[in-house]
């Protein structure tokens, strides 16, 4: 039996002024320790950081949710180490992450320094109603920031992964329509390689590119007109975004190459993703 996480999303709605000190503290040291690693001791090439800004920057109660590939476990935080200082220590602007709880919560200190650090346990497998959906689905709404890895797992062989139905539920039960901005990154494997003895790497090249706000009112729109379930929601909104997200992978591979970067390698032969089957167990 894993360790009982019970008790991390109580306390993430509830925090206590100690907890909250401490997360304040938790989210500053892992925002600087990430811009360190990206921007002084690798080189990061970021194409329309605006975009990302802005968004960070959204009016106040307007609900923000990125989306981005997953080929490595440093990508979140090292995702963020693009940010400005002002947000990287702010507790109330970083966002809320969805963590693996078979790898991030296996014990009690890990579990409080991920909690502290704004990552809540999702069990993969069950289902997108479950608590860390239920909770992230009330931060959205709130007008808070939610990252999410809608592959659902490191993409260690760069294949192409059906995303998971959780990212149609947190837009599709939002209070008001999320702003929903796509990230594809490449070279964090190479920063923090998906091999033992799992350290860290230092003088690698890392791309980020930063899509435009994905226009998701008028499926939301047409969806409601149409009268359509929860799960044929939850699906289109899931295809577009992956559709979204994969064409910003292919212009993102585009500006490698122009760039002239070693980089990109010879990724598994894609195909069509598999016909979905009960896919509320598969988050």
């Amino acid at each position: 039996m894993g360790y009982d996480i019970g008790w991390i999303i109580p306390r993430l709605r509830n925090p206590g002024r100690l907890w909250y000190c401490a997360s304040s503290i938790t989210v500053a040291v892992v925002g600087l320790f990430s811009k360190i690693i990206i921007e002084f001791l690798n080189k990061t090439t970021v194409y329309n950081r605006e975009a990302l800004t802005a968004a960070v920057r959204r009016p106040r109660g307007t609900p923000l949710l990125t989306v981005s590939n997953h080929h490595s476990c440093f990508d979140d935080p090292g995702l963020w180490g693009v940010l400005n200082m002002g947000t990287l220590t702010s507790r109330a602007r970083m966002r809320w992450s969805l963590a693996a709880h078979d790898i991030c919560f296996t014990n009690a200190l890990h579990s409080c320094f991920f909690a502290l650090g704004k990552c809540v346990p999702v069990v993969r497998g069950a289902g997108v109603y479950q608590p860390a959906m239920d909770f992230c689905v009330e931060r959205l709404s709130r007008g808070e920031w939610v990252h999410i890895f809608p592959e659902g797992r490191v993409n260690v062989n760069k294949e192409h992964i059906r995303f998971k139905w959780g990212v149609g539920r947190l837009v599709a039960e939002c209070g008001a329509a999320p702003l929903i901005v796509p990230v594809w990154h490449e070279g964090l494997d190479a920063v923090l390689p998906n091999t033992e003895p799992y350290l860290l790497k230092f003088r690698k090249h890392v791309f980020l590119n930063v899509g435009e706000p994905i226009q998701i009112h008028h499926l939301l729109d047409k969806l409601r007109s149409a009268n359509a379930s929860e799960e044929e929601t939850r699906k289109a909104i899931t295809d577009r975004i992956q559709e979204e997200l994969l064409r910003l992978r292919d212009h993102t591979h585009k500006l490698i190459r122009r760039a002239g970067a070693d980089l990109l390698r010879p990724r598994a032969r894609e195909r069509d993703p598999p016909p979905p089957r009960d896919t509320d167990r598969d988050l």
